[in-house]
């Protein structure tokens, strides 16, 4: 059975009027992202943000399936959006097959150019420059494989890795999760606090761990034994350090620590590739050196993911 040239917005099958509601194909690509991702984020104003539509969009790609198919797909109330048992059969079926799409194109893309795989790598550093000889390394070893780069939130640290969307992670250490694989460290920097520029503490030479008792500190990443490497509950003494507002990546705490709302322990790297007129970073005397790692899904390591590793590990070993 023949079929209709597929473009990035519409499948059309031909010669099969099943697949034909009036004169309108049964399934455009974009509406059934727009179910797709509003069925994980259960929200329609996130799902709108997170595909760069408008709500209205969302809402009408919705209703349009729901009277195709005759039946409601989400539970709608002031407070909740739920799957249907109909909308949850739904997302089952589809999803595979859609992500099996998108997962063909990335195939042909990347044969079109001579590369054969593909690693997906995770950060939640922001200096991945510094991690240069590292990717070069590794491509001119590896010529055939495509290294992508993804950012990862705090927030989040470990989803993006266990929902399979990477393939490895740039992390700060330690990570003790039973399902991760931690391999070499990769990078060691010092801790600084991130206050805004007015604030007492921006004139300092460096301050304690001890003066973070006299502020409200920053919270949001998760979970608390990794957090805490960065962001303790206690100042040395046993005091006890109050958190104040949750954030999930930097963008997020700019504005409070321009405000002088909360500080923030940060890695020293926020220095540089975040360096405003209203924020400071100031040393942190009595804090211990920060160590980046990468880290895998014990389940889901492969051979690429090895041989990342132990170019990471012999870089390490000869600087």
């Amino acid at each position: 059975m023949g079929t209709c040239p597929a473009t990035r917005s519409r499948l059309v099958t031909c010669h099969n009027p099943s697949l034909m509601h009036g004169s309108d194909p049964v399934v455009e690509l974009r509406d059934i992202e727009i179910f797709l991702v509003l069925a994980e984020e259960l929200h329609f104003t996130r799902t709108a943000e997170r595909l760069h539509v408008t709500q209205a969009r969302v809402s009408q790609a919705i209703k349009k399936q729901e009277r195709r198919i005759g039946a409601a797909l989400f539970e709608r109330n002031n407070r909740n959006v739920t799957l249907t048992p109909i909308g949850q059969q739904l997302f089952d079926d589809i999803e595979p097959m859609y992500r099996g799409l998108h997962e063909g194109m990335d195939r042909a893309r990347l044969a079109a150019r001579g590369k054969t795989g593909v690693l997906r790598i995770g950060s939640i550093a922001v200096n991945l420059h510094d991690f240069r000889p590292l990717f070069d390394t590794f491509a001119h070893d590896h010529p055939t494989c495509e290294v992508q780069l993804r950012h990862v939130d705090f927030g989040d640290p470990f989803g993006q890795l266990r929902a399979g969307e990477i393939d490895m992670q740039i992390v700060w250490l330690p990570v003790r999760e039973p399902d991760l694989t931690v391999g070499p460290v990769i990078y060691t920097e010092s801790i600084v606090l991130a206050v805004g520029a007015t604030h007492p503490l921006a004139s300092r030479d460096s301050v304690s761990y001890e003066d973070l008792a006299d502020e409200t500190v920053m919270g949001g990443a998760r979970p608390d034994y990794w957090r805490e490497v960065l962001v303790p509950l206690r100042t040395p003494s046993g005091r006890l350090i109050r958190i104040g507002p949750s954030v999930s990546n930097f963008q997020e705490m700019i504005p409070i620590l321009a405000t002088g709302e909360a500080v923030s322990p940060v890695h020293a790297q926020a220095a540089r590739y975040y360096a405003r007129p209203d924020i400071a970073y100031v040393p942190i005397r009595d804090a211990p050196p920060a160590q980046w790692g990468l880290i895998w899904r014990t389940g889901t390591e492969t051979e690429l993911i090895r041989s990342f590793a132990d170019t990471a590990h012999h870089l390490n070993s000869v600087e």
